[in-house]
């Protein structure tokens, strides 16, 4: 009796409707969180070095390194 080509294979990891969705959430959060972290770390630095225009760069950084990394995830997915 021939084997059919899945019964040894395992199930793609990809295709758990599971997987998805933790990927697809994990795009919802990448921009949110990149932007936070920045002004949050910012802001520490503006407190300790007594300035006032840090917070602004690390909001900045933080949703560049954000939306490089939402880029690149999207990018590795849709090949």
């Amino acid at each position: 009796m021939p084997e059919s080509q899945n019964s040894g294979d395992k199930p793609d990891p990809g295709k758990n409707p599971w997987v998805q969705i933790a990927r697809y959430s994990e795009l919802a959060l990448m921009l949110p969180a990149g932007t936070v972290v920045g002004w949050l770390l910012g802001s520490a630095l503006d407190r300790w070095l007594h300035t006032g225009w840090i917070g602004i760069v690390g909001l900045v950084l933080g949703t560049a390194a954000g939306l490089i990394e939402l880029i690149r995830i999207i990018s590795r997915d849709t090949k």
